[in-house]
């Protein structure tokens, strides 16, 4: 009975924290403990007084279904900060939603693009102060997911990491501690979205929503042809205004989403051109290996091995490699202290 009470009393007045802030999701790892919250990356407020009305799932909920006094935000884009006062409201209301005492001044290691600039960065940490850290560590997203998939960053081999996200795709290849070869494209799991949204527009003259898009995206989206099983579609005459549902071919959403699998494909090529000889021969040996919640994508694993010749793995439980790694550098700040980025 003591040892839950004495592991509780720790998570709220001691317990360090590991933030995978993304652009659609936002994951946070409490120290001894793992993974506590998993909720999209939405704020809604009332647009007349400012105040805060929901944040995460509850607000992820009301995306095109509120009133014209009510907005829902999503205050990062491309996996960076761009609305700080939402991005500090949604913190704060996580932070609420785990019972964190304002009492409690805990580490916070936070994950952030490759390549972001010293402004981004100074934002992140602002916003991870203003929850009341003691101290604010920040790692590179593809050294996260490299640590997190289990990979000994240290050593002199070159490992080719593809994290695609919610905003962006990184290619990086990791070696002793570092980031060698890199290429960031805005060409992710957001993007796929809006381009089944502008598929749906264009060819059929039918407007449907982004919660529908991405769940057309995540149960019929592939990488590679499909024989095309009919499926129902719902949404909104964009010529006569009136709701209405049409069957189509789930090849259909392979060709929505081509070009985004196009420009990821050649965004690697452009990594494994910049790669070192001795790296690509690491490369070859081990492959590639794809995390982050758009490598979930059907068939793209077996897309990119075709285009490159190389071996192509996705990585264990993907959606949470990063904030994994995260957690693991938070468990051992000295071990893997040559990772993080210099304040």
């Amino acid at each position: 009975m003591i040892e839950p009470i004495k592991k509780f009393l720790n998570s709220i007045f001691s317990g360090d924290i590991a933030i995978d802030l993304g652009t659609a999701n936002t994951i946070i790892w409490v120290k001894g403990e793992g993974v506590v919250l998993n909720e999209p990356s939405v704020v809604a407020r009332n647009v007349i007084d400012d105040k805060i009305i929901a944040v995460g799932l509850e607000a992820k909920q009301m995306v095109g279904r509120t009133n014209p006094k009510i907005e829902t935000i999503r205050p990062l884009k491309d996996g960076v900060i761009a609305d700080y006062k939402m991005t500090d409201a949604m913190i704060q209301g996580f932070m609420r939603k785990m019972a964190r005492s304002r009492i409690s001044r805990p580490r916070i290691v936070i994950c952030i693009p490759s390549g972001v600039t010293d402004v981004e960065q100074r934002s992140v940490r602002e916003s991870a102060e203003h929850a009341n850290a003691s101290e604010v560590h920040l790692i590179e997203e593809p050294m996260a997911a490299a640590i997190g998939i289990g990979l000994d960053v240290s050593q002199p081999v070159g490992n080719m990491i593809v994290d695609i996200g919610g905003g962006t795709t990184e290619i990086a290849v990791i070696s002793l501690n570092g980031i060698g070869a890199i290429e960031t494209i805005k060409i992710a799991g957001d993007e796929q979205t809006e381009a089944i949204i502008e598929w749906f527009k264009t060819q059929h003259k039918l407007e449907i929503g982004e919660r529908s898009a991405e769940s057309i995206k995540c149960n019929y989206g592939s990488a590679t042809r499909s024989n095309g099983e009919n499926i129902p579609i719902k949404g909104r005459d964009l010529i006569t205004g009136i709701p209405k549902t049409i069957e189509i071919s789930s090849d259909e959403i392979r060709q929505a989403l081509a070009e985004t699998v196009f420009q990821i494909t050649t965004a690697i090529k452009k990594a494994l051109d910049k790669t070192p000889p001795e790296h690509a021969s690491d490369i070859i040996d081990f492959g590639i290996i794809l995390t982050g919640g758009g490598s979930l994508l059907k068939n793209l694993d077996i897309h990119i091995r075709n285009k490159t010749g190389l071996p192509v793995h996705v990585a264990e439980d993907p959606l949470f490699s990063v904030v994994k790694g995260t957690g693991m550098v938070l468990e051992d700040i000295n071990k893997y202290k040559e990772v993080l980025i210099a304040p």
